[in-house]
Parts: structure tokens; sequence; C-alpha cells
């Protein structure tokens, strides 16, 4: 048994902070009291610390990195991701699974691996992810390539009635649910009746649905609307990926989007949403383009973009769906060692450099690596940023992947970020709401039992770290920094980090 001695307690559910001791037994926290004497209890000092919950990372894309048990997520405190998300999954796998590789890797950054089903991801994680507790959505744009490729547009009855079986096996064998990402080919061209057929497995299973939506952006209302539509036929429960309205043009939307979504769970869905506490998101630069056109996959997108005439209709709707402006996105991964140096350039600048438009540029770019580059995008405006994180509807999520180059600072800080930089020095929030939003609330939202609370029964995942001094050190332009202020991490009451 171990101890955590004169602690102050945050509990996970939002309510005050007590001093109290806390006795882990096993897996299991066996009692929480305002003093324990145990004779023989591994007696940790907790005096001058705060002992919360360990964290819940529900929204993450270290599906295949979680395998490694890295340290980057126990060193802010997680114990638990929830991966799978933006219809990017390890599983299921198809005739092909080279092609399933290719479409996710995109995301998840995991070189060769093959889980044939969900409950072979599902094995694996239990066997070989050490350093958290790890839950999977299923994701559409992987069900897809699975079963007919990179191919976009509705699928006939036949593939449909595959998909939706498909979906509902995963779920059977441990998926918690069911993503979307709408704005992915090839997601993008699926209709809204396949979008229901699928919803309503959820709905049978007594799932999760999250999704990535068609648009952040000129289309933030509308792709709103298509969700609550969805919850109502299907009659899921509905989760909006990483919510924000993306681009100075579209920041006055946020406001009515934040109403439309109060009103639909007024009206009777059961809708929330989860953000990260950054101004930049991060994701794959081809998301620039109309995702028509990378119908069949990177090599028909390299074959189509050869045609002179087809690359400047491609560029032409680039240019007038652009949300930000060219130097709102840094390149933060590149695969080839002769465009490395290009890592942490804007668009604006690479163009400058090279003489050409900024459009072209990124054509070029994404002809040279084959479509492997990502970016980081400078999307939102502070005052948006407060309001969604403080909403009651929030969870506050990391959305962080890893890259080849240089990753979002927020793979390696969010959460202390979000205790250290909002919470403490900021006061958008006390930190009893910042913990809950990252611990009871997410555990309840996604029904993970005994997760996210200090309680006698939860599970031992528990955080102790320094309130006074706890911040993220990662930065845009050098990352991969520990956060400062994290203590000790426990994961079902084994420790798994310790300063």
């Amino acid at each position: 048994m171990i101890l955590l001695k004169g602690g102050r307690v945050i509990d996970g559910s939002g309510s005050a902070a007590c001093m109290a001791d806390v006795l882990i037994d096993g897996a299991n926290i066996k009692a929480v009291e305002p003093s324990l004497q145990v004779a023989d209890a591994l007696q940790v000092d907790c005096t001058g610390l705060t002992v919360t919950p360990g964290f819940i990372d529900a929204h993450s894309h270290s599906d295949v990195k979680v395998l490694e048990s890295r340290l980057d997520k126990p060193r802010q405190g997680v114990t638990t991701e929830i991966v799978g998300n933006c219809g990017f999954s390890a599983f299921p796998g198809g005739p092909d699974h080279s092609a399933v590789c290719d479409y996710a890797n995109g995301i998840l950054c995991g070189g060769a691996w093959h889980f044939h089903q969900a409950a072979d991801y599902v094995e694996s994680v239990r066997s070989q992810a050490t350093a958290a507790n790890v839950y999977s959505l299923t994701g559409h744009g992987t069900l897809r390539v699975a079963h007919t490729g990179m191919r976009q547009g509705a699928l006939d009855a036949r593939e449909l009635d595959a998909l939706a079986d498909a979906l509902d096996e995963a779920i059977g064998g441990g998926s918690i649910g069911f993503s979307t990402g709408l704005m992915y080919a090839p997601g993008s061209g699926a209709p809204f009746e396949e979008l229901v057929r699928c919803c309503s497995v959820v709905t049978r299973r007594d799932s999760n649905y999250c999704t990535h939506m068609r648009s952040y952006s000129w289309d933030l209302l509308d792709s709103l609307e298509e969700q609550f539509r969805l919850a109502r036929a299907a009659g899921c429960r509905l989760q909006i990926s990483h919510f924000q309205a993306v681009g100075r043009a579209n920041w006055e939307k946020q406001a009515q989007a934040l109403e439309r979504i109060e009103e639909a769970r007024h009206s009777g869905v059961d809708v929330e949403f989860d953000c990260y506490p950054y101004l930049a998101g991060s994701t794959v630069l081809q998301q620039l383009l109309p995702q028509a056109a990378l119908e069949g996959g990177a090599a028909s997108f390299l074959a189509r973009i050869a045609n002179a005439a087809t690359r400047r209709d491609i560029a032409r709707e680039a240019e007038a769906m652009l949300a930000q402006t060219w130097d709102d996105i840094m390149i933060s991964g590149v695969a080839s060692a002769a465009n490395q140096p290009l890592v942490g350039m804007t668009i604006a600048e690479i163009a400058k450099q090279r003489g050409t438009a900024p459009v072209e540029t990124v054509i070029d770019l994404l002809i040279e690596e084959e479509t492997d580059v990502k970016m980081i995008s400078f999307n939102q405006s502070e005052e948006n940023l407060r309001v969604t994180l403080t909403h009651p509807l929030a969870t506050i999520i990391s959305d962080g992947f890893y890259v080849h180059g240089r990753p979002h600072p927020r793979l390696f800080g969010t959460f202390p970020e979000l205790l250290g930089k909002y919470a403490r020095d900021r006061q958008w929030m006390t930190l009893e709401e910042a913990v809950h939003k990252v611990t009871g609330k997410p555990a309840a939202r996604f029904r993970l039992k005994g997760r996210g609370a200090i309680a006698p029964g939860a599970f031992a995942d528990i955080a102790v770290f320094d309130a006074a001094t706890i911040a993220a050190r990662s930065t845009y332009s050098d990352p991969e920094q520990p956060s400062a202020g994290m203590v000790q991490v426990f994961r079902e009451g084994r420790e798994i980090f310790h300063a």
C-alpha cells in the first residue's frame, strides 16, 4: 500500500479542494480521509503539493505511439488517453493494410503496424501501453479506406452494410465509439445518410460519437447544424471535436455557434465539445486543398496535379477556401531531409524565399514530399479561446500528434498550460474547475468507469504536482520540453513518473 500524506486534494468533481490523505491499495484507492495512519504503507510526503486524479486526454492521436510507452504525457500528469479521433484509427485493417497505414499515418506517425480488428488493438495496448490507460474510437476514414479505399462519394447498399457491420464489430470488440473526420478525404465525401447509418450503430451500442466537422471557418454554422440533425436522426450523443472559429473573418461566428450548441442541448440533443488551450492548431498541409483533389489517395493526387489546367483549378479553389493568412501557417514536419530547413518557416516566408505564389508553394511542397507535410496554423482569437475554455460544456484536450519535425507544443504541454497559465496566472477558472475539465468531466462524458476521481474504489490514477510552479515549457520554436511542477504520477497504483 502507498499513503499520500498531507496533500491538498482536488477530487475531480469540481468541488473545493480539501486537505486529506489518500491510501492506495493495489490498483485502487482504498481511503480518502483528513488523517490516515497505516503502519505497513509506504508513506509519500505530499506537504505543499496538490493531489488530483490522473488527467484524461480525451482527444489524442497517439494511437500507435502509446505502444512505445513514451513519457511525454505522464510528465504532464496524463494517465488516460482517448485515441481514434477525427476519423483516424489504427483499426480495422483491410485486404490491403498498407493503404490503411498510408492513410492513418498522416496523423498517427506510426510507421508499419497492423491491427485487423479492434480487439487486436485493444489487446496490444493492454499488454504494451504501460504509460497510459488507452481507449479508442473507431475512425470513419479508416473504416472507409479498409473497405473501399480512398474512393469518395456515396457507397452502394452492400458497401454501406459492410461499413455498419464493421463498426458494430469494432465496438463489440472494445472500441468506445465512432469518430468522423469530415474535412479529410475520404470521409469528406460521405453523404449524410451514411453518417446516420453509422451513428445508429453508435446509438444501439450506447456508445460515443465524436466529430471533426466539415468546417470550422466559413461554413462553421452549417456544419454544426448538420451534426445536430445527425444526432437527432440517429439518437446519439454528440461530441464536437476541437471546437473553434478559424480565421479572423470568422471569429464573430463563435458566439453564434455556441448559442446554437446551447439551444440544441436545451432542445434535447446531448451535445458537448472539447477544445485545446492554444491559439494555433495543427494538421496535415493537404487539408488546405479541396478534398476532392485527393480522390484515390496520394498517388492519384500527384498524377492529377501534373495536369496544368487541373493544378490551376485546385490552386484557385484552395486560395478561395483559405480562412487564415499565409503568415498564419507554419510548416511543422516534412518527410525529406532536403526540406528539413523549411520546418518552422511560414508559407509566406517559404514563398518569398522561392519566389513563388503562396498557394503554388503549398502545392509544390505536397508534390516534393508526396503529400507528407504537417502544419501549425494560428486560427483563433484570445477572447474566443477564453470563452471556449471556460464554457461549462467544454472538456480540455491536447489534440496532440507526433510529426517528423517540430510538433505543436500542445503534445508536451497542454495540461500544465491549462493549470498554470490559464487557471493560476490568468485566473480564467479556478484550479478545481480546470482539474474537473480534464478528469471527472471527460470520465463522465465517455463513461470511463472508475477514472477521473479521487474517491474510495476508484482506480488509483493520480497526479501529484506543485500548483505554484506547474507550467508548460514547450513553445512553438522548441516544443519538446518537459513541463515544470509535476512531481509524481501513478497509473492504477503503479508509479509511472517521478520528477
